[in-house]
């Protein structure tokens, strides 16, 4: 399951999500650091169908976990050139335009 939390500031909704089982770690590696803090990311439960759902209603994406950047890759919405590695977690953000 994917933990999913949308945040809205202003204009801008902003979509959290995570690998379910990452929620609450910290990881390091070549001198980034990335904690999968539960207050932006812990919110909903939700099934790869939804995430794809809610991707067309936000502005903005922070994505962190193996299977959701894998997910976002493969429907089109990241590219894995733009994806960074953080110990053996990938992670990535896009603003829609």
């Amino acid at each position: 399951m994917i933990s999913s939390k949308i945040h809205v500031h202003n204009t801008e909704r902003i979509l959290a999500a995570c690998d379910e089982e990452i929620l609450g770690l910290t990881f390091r590696g070549d001198g980034m650091k990335i904690t999968v803090s539960e207050g932006f990311y812990k919110g909903e439960l939700i099934s790869e169908e939804t995430f794809i759902e809610r991707t067309k209603s936000v502005t903005i994406m922070n994505l962190v976990g193996n299977k959701i950047v894998d997910l976002a890759i493969s429907e089109g919405l990241v590219s894995s050139d733009n994806v960074i590695i953080i110990g053996d977690v990938k992670h990535a953000q896009m603003v829609i335009l």
